[in-house]
């Protein structure tokens, strides 16, 4: 049991994670209810922290509402192990269905043998009375759902949200349908939770918009599971941390020169759209590559060159667009779209580059916009091609609206496994859609970022790494977690509400350091 992970955390959905559960429990001899004590133990744990942190205020006392299954028996021995440990806990038990787990008749009899308060709610109105300052604990049904709840256990799970007390869940909220599920989910039957304690990996629920929000701030709690049963599991995706980003990271040896490090080209920019050429020139001076040249309509030659007095300027005849493709042989990857705006003779330079290009290639912004209403561009793309959309982007790239987040991402992986390239679908969780059908979610970020110029940001990353020579998984698995890094830093020094996209780039030399150092 006490194997040192050597792969991606797996992102599993609730049906993956039990086969996972079960297997262990044949081949290590553990029993349910040890698992489940195991469980209890390590939530009850961090709760016990941040007890001692101040979490939940002063005074804290909890309640445990639990249902009849084995997330219900969790919860049961989460109550027993804090009443150990000398905090005031009571039980409520939703009697939703008549059959209980025998795990949960176990947990329940040692429960009232201690003589920690248990009631019973069987009214249909599921009315919850709750004291003092109490918290709830989330026990009802975890991922032992497979469709919206109702009855007795919907309203319950109403008055709870209606209660206005803080609600820590236990693996996942009660109620959270798994994405991709037949049965559509339903947020007023589903908890929202403040904090949740999901068991090992992360879940897809976790992970798109739809509904992540109902976890709230979310960390994974370990319990026991043998890591290699655990890597070698179907999965649905793939979780991007800091040790999976550093093993691909280059050395920077002592003899070498900036032709070592590639040359990055970037073809952006026009009129009142000239700042997201900046940013994503400055970001790509910080990527480590060796030069990087921008490519830029004539009128914005002189406020590039004192932007970004690092960079090479190749300016364009015209004065407010990009009308033309420079010289490509010199350079070892490109990037088009930041601020490129639309005009007839910049699609036209999107169309040449999409039809010559030897070289890594980067689309963003409007060239990606430009390749949606040119459906027949996509034959062009390739394996050295990466596309950078946010799903707005996306949905015009597959030609119509996606109804739920867990349908575009679908739809992504789709789309880049059809078209043999890679597309970075951003978000809270960026998803790197690989040309394998796989698709590893970015650790790093928050919703600090959510501005205008981020993406632009994360474009000069991405050409910077390719220029060097990082094939174009890692390089947009480098990209992406730094990008997601300096957010968080900056976030950390400036505040979520101020900080802005230029922020990025000043704080990835300390995430750079971050990255390398640890």
């Amino acid at each position: 049991m006490c194997c040192i992970r050597h792969f991606m955390l797996p992102i599993l959905t609730n049906t993956q994670i039990r086969e996972v559960e079960r297997a262990f429990m044949v081949s290590s001899s553990v029993t349910p209810l040890e698992l489940m004590e195991q469980a209890a133990r390590q939530c009850t744990d961090r709760l016990l922290r941040d007890i001692a942190q101040g979490e939940f205020g002063p005074a804290t006392t909890f309640v445990v509402v639990v249902g009849m299954g084995n997330n219900g028996g969790d919860g049961l021995v989460i109550a027993r192990l804090l009443t150990a440990a000398g905090i005031s806990v009571r039980v409520l038990r939703v009697l939703h269905k008549e059959e209980r787990s025998l795990e949960h008749r176990v947990d329940h009899l040692e429960l009232l043998k201690i003589g920690v308060p248990c009631v019973d709610i069987a009214d249909p109105l599921g009315e919850v009375e709750l004291f003092g300052n109490e918290v709830v604990i989330d026990c009802l049904l975890g991922t032992g759902v497979s469709r919206p709840p109702t009855g007795l256990l919907r309203n319950v799970i109403r008055n709870l949200n209606n209660s206005g007390r803080s609600i820590v869940s236990i693996d996942l909220p009660s109620g959270l349908v798994e994405p991709g599920s037949d049965q559509p989910f339903d947020p007023e039957s589903c908890i929202r939770a403040d904090r949740t304690f999901t068991f090992e990996v992360p879940r897809p629920a976790l992970l798109l918009a739809g509904t992540g929000p109902f976890a709230g701030r979310w960390e994974l709690v370990p319990i026991g599971l043998d890591p290699e049963l655990l890597g070698a599991s179907a999965r649905f995706g793939e979780w991007v941390e800091a040790t999976d980003v550093r093993d691909h990271l280059m050395q920077r040896p002592r003899f070498s020169h900036k032709g070592t490090f590639g040359h990055a080209l970037l073809i952006a920019g026009s009129k009142g759209m000239f700042g997201a050429a900046v940013l994503a020139t400055k970001a790509c001076l910080r990527s480590g590559v060796g030069l990087v040249s921008a490519h830029v309509p004539d009128k914005l030659a002189t406020t590039m060159h004192l932007a970004a007095p690092e960079a090479l300027c190749s300016i364009d005849h015209s004065p407010d667009h990009v009308a033309q493709l420079p010289l490509l042989e010199q350079f070892s990857a490109v990037a088009i779209g930041p601020g490129l705006g639309s005009h007839p003779e910049s699609s036209t330079v999107v169309d040449t580059l999409l039809s010559s290009v030897e070289v890594p290639l980067v689309l963003d912004a409007d060239a990606l916009n430009i390749l949606a209403n040119n459906p027949g561009w996509f034959r062009h793309l390739s394996k050295n091609t990466v596309l950078t959309p946010h799903p707005k982007e996306m949905d015009r790239l597959l030609s119509s609206p996606s109804i739920s987040g867990f349908e575009r991402l679908e739809r992504t992986r789709e789309f880049a496994l059809e078209h043999g390239c890679i597309v970075v679908l951003k978000g809270a969780y960026t998803a790197i859609c690989l040309m394998d059908g796989n698709v590893q979610f970015n650790s790093t970020g928050n919703a600090g970022m959510a501005k205008g110029g981020s993406g632009d940001v994360l474009t000069g990353l991405l050409t910077g790494f390719l220029a060097q020579g990082y094939t174009p998984h890692h390089a947009a698995l480098i990209a992406v977690h730094l990008h997601g890094s300096a957010g968080d830093l900056a976030a950390t020094a400036l505040g979520m509400d101020a900080m802005h996209a230029g922020d990025l780039i000043e704080y990835l030399p300390q995430a750079w350091k971050m990255l390398r150092e640890n």
